[in-house]
């Protein structure tokens, strides 16, 4: 897992993100403004309120949370399957 250690909002629902592993990028979160959990976002200054959990996920009060592995792929353009190798075997069923 990706540990995010600093996040900073910046304009139209947009944050740069730093991780441990010194990766570093922009994650636009526009896309979510106002869609089921995230109507919490339609007040900016709540969008402005993130904190990082233990786990170096984004927090947004106890409502809202966001998985660092997955803001990790926006920001480097990868697919799940170049974190996560064992992704790519194939599953055989018994």
């Amino acid at each position: 897992m990706h540990k995010i250690l600093n996040v900073t909002v910046l304009q139209n629902y947009k944050v740069r993100l730093e991780y441990a592993d010194e990766t570093k990028g922009i994650a636009d979160l526009s896309h979510l403004v106002g869609k089921g959990v995230f109507a919490l976002w339609n007040d900016y200054n709540t969008f402005q309120n993130v904190k990082i959990g233990s786990s170096g996920e984004l927090l947004w009060n106890d409502q809202v949370d966001l998985c660092p592995d997955s803001l990790y792929l926006q920001i480097t353009n990868q697919e799940p399957e170049d974190l996560f190798p064992i992704l790519k075997q194939k599953v055989t069923h018994a």
